[in-house]
């Protein structure tokens, strides 16, 4: 059906409303515009909640991933999104991204930069702001903790080695691996990543704590330090 919005959604076949067509066909049936419909809940005179939702898409170049890092006010920048609706999809997106985060085992092996990247991607990717992570490692490679150290702006956090490492000798840490995220979308190193990298490893050595990588990561992917011969 081409929906037009100028025929409000209950003037709608029934099946072809988005809620009626949840119950009668599973959420699986929905597109993406219609479960956004479903929380922006009721559309303006010039469109219905649907066309909402298509036009929210539209400015997320039509890619989810994109569309979770709006904030709030970018929602409310949108024609026809209050801020009640901007709260309801924000809230939505965040459930998602802690769904992803819940999925990784609590306690899992860390050796190789796919391991680390499986961790961390769906806790840093959609951030909006630098965010700095460590990840806390036992002598088996197991995880001890993850902890966020510090957070920024769009281009870079303040790190101090002296917090990682207290925090890594108050969790019997041997060994860590770095992790920031790129809100770009640029997964390539800056001059500063390197230069910090080569600062913590060698106070890591110093301690008897290793710096097993540095990952950098972004909702494109992940870029890690130690497969690139840069520790």
């Amino acid at each position: 059906m081409n929906y037009d919005y100028k025929i409000p959604i209950t003037q709608w076949a029934e099946e072809d409303r988005p809620r009626e067509k949840m119950l009668l066909k599973g959420k699986q049936a929905l597109s993406d515009a219609e479960l956004l419909a479903i929380l922006i809940s009721t559309g303006t005179k010039e469109f219905s909640a649907v066309e909402l939702g298509k036009i929210i898409l539209k400015n997320a170049n039509n890619n989810l991933n994109d569309l979770a890092r709006f904030t709030i006010e970018d929602f409310k920048k949108i024609k026809g999104i209050g801020e009640a609706k901007a709260i309801s999809i924000a809230a939505a997106l965040e459930l998602g991204r802690r769904r992803k985060a819940e999925l990784i085992d609590d306690k899992p092996i860390v050796k190789t930069s796919s391991d680390a990247a499986a961790i961390l991607q769906p806790i840093l990717a959609d951030e909006t702001t630098e965010q700095f992570m460590v990840l806390f490692l036992n002598q088996a490679c197991r995880l001890i903790k993850q902890e966020n150290i510090s957070q920024g702006g769009m281009t870079g956090t303040v790190v101090d080695a002296k917090i990682i490492f207290k925090k890594a000798l108050e969790n019997n840490a041997t060994s860590l691996i770095l992790c920031h995220n790129h809100p770009s979308g640029n997964l390539n190193p800056s001059q500063a990543d390197i230069d910090i990298t080569k600062k913590l490893k060698q106070a890591g050595t110093l301690m008897g704590i290793d710096v097993h990588d540095h990952i950098i990561v972004a909702n494109t992917g992940y870029y890690s330090f130690a497969d690139n011969s840069l520790l």
